[in-house]
This record gives structure tokens, C-alpha cells and sequence, in this order.
């Protein structure tokens, strides 16, 4: 896939400080700008802002901010989702842990990579399998970025092994793949998306009429979303309802990797 405990709030007589002495001196409130569901202007604000200052002097002068607008409201929307993810597959984890849960850090890894900008300009969730211990599993994922909003689904860059499993998954139940990746619900919301091998991998037949899934090195769909709509109340029942279309899509690879569903 490009690029798959809630904070409790603030008593309403405590000021901006977090002094919750009922004695304390309250401030004027501050009109909502968030919602549990929804997301407002201020995270794509932000983002925007790192995009042009990504450097760690200019962040952590600002990283109240981005707890605030960024990373709290994503880690409200995972606490929110928890229990209709889990309607849908008691297998799927919604973690709304700051450090370790489903929400990706803010901080890049820069060890091997060129570009040495420390943050990325997206924030992110991965709601994964209860088995995985890493993105190589079948999960759901949400991506918010200024200009580039998306919900995936599947597994993404699977390790060999796996990589194997689900292809021979393909090839074995041929007519199930074909029927949960062509009908009309699914093709209406979303598509798959990822990187190929150029030719057909050894052990599988070149002119099997699945070659091009076979082919497939990322097992991912993704739907493209308006930024607006991530600003709507509405937004996870959204996002649900493509996590219903595409939960028989994570079924067909968790089976394939031998993993309850």
C-alpha cells in the first residue's frame, strides 16, 4: 500500500494549562474544531506548514500544535473505529495508542533513505491483522495527506513467502479471486494498486488468465477519497463502509496465510 489507549479529554472547567482545580480561573472556550468522525482544517494545515519546514528545530516549537490538531484527532478516529472494525472481523486491531498502536509516527526513518527530511507530511493509521507483527498482513489503512486523501485495504510488499502463499491462493481458487476483485460494489469505490514483477514468477503459468494478479507484488486496494470528505462528520462511516466492500478481499489473503478471519 502506498505508503495499513484514547487520550481522555480534558475536563470542561480545566484551562489551557490542564488545571482541573474547579477554583482555577477558566478561560473563554474555544469554538469545537474537531470531531470524533471527522477531521478538521487545522491537521491539513499543519501538514502543509512541515511540508515547507521540515527540519526538527521548526517541529518541536510547534509540537504542541501537532499533538493538538494532528495527532490527537487521528488517535481519537482509531478509538472511534474500534468497534465497528471489530463487527466486521474480530481479527482487526483498532489501537489508539500514541506509541505502538495503529497510528504510524510522525518521524521518518532516514538511516538508508536520500531524502533526510526527519518528518513525513502525512499521518497515517494501519488497522492490522491480530496476528501480524508488521504491515506484511492482511489490515485496513487510512492516509491523510493535503492533496492526496485514501483508504487501502490487503497486504503490501509481503515477504516471499507470503508472496508465494497468496498467489498459489490465486491460481487454486481462481473463480473466487476473479469474483472478489471485478463486482460492481467493489470496482465502484476502489482499485487495485501497487507495483508488478515484469514476467510471470517460476512455478506459475505465464498465460494463466490471472497472470497480471499473479504478477502483482503488493496485494493492495485503494480508494480515493476528496479532502473534503475527511472534514465531514460522516467520514468513518465512510471509511467503514469501503472496510466492508473490501473486508472479503482480506478474508481471501488471511485464509491463503492460514489465519483466522
Amino acid at each position: 500500500m502506498r505508503r495499513l489507549v484514547e487520550r481522555p479529554a480534558r475536563d470542561r472547567h480545566s484551562d489551557s494549562s490542564g488545571d482541573t482545580t474547579r477554583g482555577a480561573r477558566r478561560r473563554p472556550s474555544a469554538p469545537p474544531t474537531r470531531t470524533a468522525t471527522g477531521f478538521a482544517p487545522d491537521l491539513f494545515r499543519f501538514l502543509r506548514e512541515l511540508k515547507r519546514h521540515n527540519d526538527r528545530r521548526w517541529f518541536q516549537a510547534r509540537k504542541a500544535r501537532y499533538e493538538r490538531d494532528v495527532r490527537d484527532p487521528m488517535l481519537r478516529f482509531i478509538a472511534a473505529a474500534a468497534a465497528p472494525l471489530r463487527r466486521i472481523s474480530p481479527c482487526v486491531v483498532a489501537d489508539p495508542r500514541p506509541s505502538g498502536g495503529s497510528m504510524f509516527r510522525i518521524y521518518r526513518d532516514v538511516r538508508f533513505a536520500k531524502n533526510k527530511d526527519p518528518y513525513k507530511t502525512h499521518v497515517a493509521a494501519h488497522f492490522r491483522h491480530a496476528a501480524a507483527r508488521d504491515v506484511h498482513a492482511p489490515g485496513f489503512y487510512l492516509h491523510l495527506e493535503p492533496n492526496d486523501v485514501f483508504f487501502g485495504a490487503g497486504i503490501w510488499r509481503p515477504d516471499p513467502e507470503t508472496l508465494y502463499a497468496i498467489r498459489r491462493a490465486i491460481v487454486e481458487n481462481d473463480a473466487l479471486w476473479r469474483k472478489l476483485t471485478t463486482h460492481r460494489g467493489f470496482r465502484a469505490i476502489c482499485r487495485i494498486d501497487g507495483d508488478s514483477v515484469a514476467r510471470v514468477p517460476p512455478g506459475f503459468d505465464p498465460e494463466h488468465p490471472l497472470k497480471d494478479d499473479i504478477r502483482l507484488k503488493d496485494f493492495t486496494v485503494i480508494a480515493e477519497v476528496a479532502k473534503t470528505a475527511a472534514l465531514r462528520s460522516s467520514f468513518l462511516d465512510r471509511f467503514v463502509r469501503f472496510c466492508r466492500i473490501t473486508a472479503s478481499l482480506n478474508e481471501f489473503l488471511a485464509r491463503a496465510l492460514g489465519l483466522d478471519w
